[in-house]
């Protein structure tokens, strides 16, 4: 095979320094598995934080990185996110959901979310819609939070602490700061239960219903949650959507199966 000319002088190639520095940047973000305040980032890709904002502005350009308004904290951006999603394409419990949630959207006529569990949270890969209107802004990349919905709740349910909770600590005002007991409370009803609702939270007039699709070794691979106006979806627990979100979960899980086999 024929070979560079550095390669055949044995001297190193010479790359872009700022692509470089970038790139340790979104590395820094990936290995921490969690939003990080702009002096962490910057120590974590070995840098002054007066050089690592530059470099933020225009990853943040970019919508390779994004900065919280509330808290300041830099996480992965948008572009980052569909490139992420391309890598989806070989995630087996992703693949197998997609098709089943479209049927699943248009059968019970509200709109149906997959969130995969990121560490940022929950974080919606997919969004079916079924033509309802909801006063919500829902989409691909929208993290949930974690104690104000069902699919927050889910997610905290079915993964260790250890994984929800600098993201719940992050996410409490100094008011809710002490709710930690009774939300362990409302988490192990819900294991017990294998679903949560929101009703008229965290948005007056829509309502929710979530339930989590676990696999063999008892990992959270997605949640599934189905919205709709609060006035006409049924979120008893036993109700029609109920119903078919576990028919779903059911058929999703086969899919996986066979697809391992």
């Amino acid at each position: 095979m024929a070979r560079t000319p550095g390669e055949a002088s044995g001297k190193t190639q010479r790359g872009i320094q700022s692509v470089e520095v970038s790139g340790r940047l979104l590395q820094a973000l990936a290995e921490a598995r969690r939003p990080l305040p702009l002096a962490e980032l910057a120590a974590a890709a070995q840098l002054v934080p007066a050089q690592a904002h530059t470099y933020l502005v225009s990853l943040t350009r970019l919508g390779l990185i994004k900065r919280e308004h509330v808290d300041g904290y830099y996480e992965p951006g948008p572009l980052a996110l569909r490139l992420g999603m391309l890598r989806l394409d070989h995630e087996p419990a992703y693949r197998a959901a997609v098709q089943r949630v479209r049927t699943l959207a248009a059968g019970i006529g509200f709109n149906v979310a997959i969130s995969l569990p990121t560490p940022q949270g929950p974080t919606i890969v997919h969004y079916a819609t079924a033509g309802t209107s909801l006063h919500v802004n829902l989409h691909v990349g929208t993290v949930m939070s974690l104690a104000a919905t069902a699919t927050g709740r889910t997610y905290c349910a079915f993964q260790p602490e250890a994984h929800w909770r600098p993201i719940w600590t992050r996410q409490q005002t100094p008011a809710t700061a002490s709710t930690l007991p009774a939300f362990l409370d409302t988490l192990t009803a819900v294991r017990a239960r294998g679903m949560e609702r929101s009703i008229d939270s965290p948005s007056p007039a829509v309502s929710s219903l979530a339930m989590p699709l676990i696999d063999d070794d008892g990992a959270l691979r997605l949640v599934l949650t189905a919205i709709g106006p609060t006035g006409a979806i049924n979120v008893a627990w036993d109700g029609p959507v109920a119903g078919a979100l576990r028919a779903a979960i059911d058929d999703i899980a086969h899919t996986m199966k066979q697809g391992d086999a």
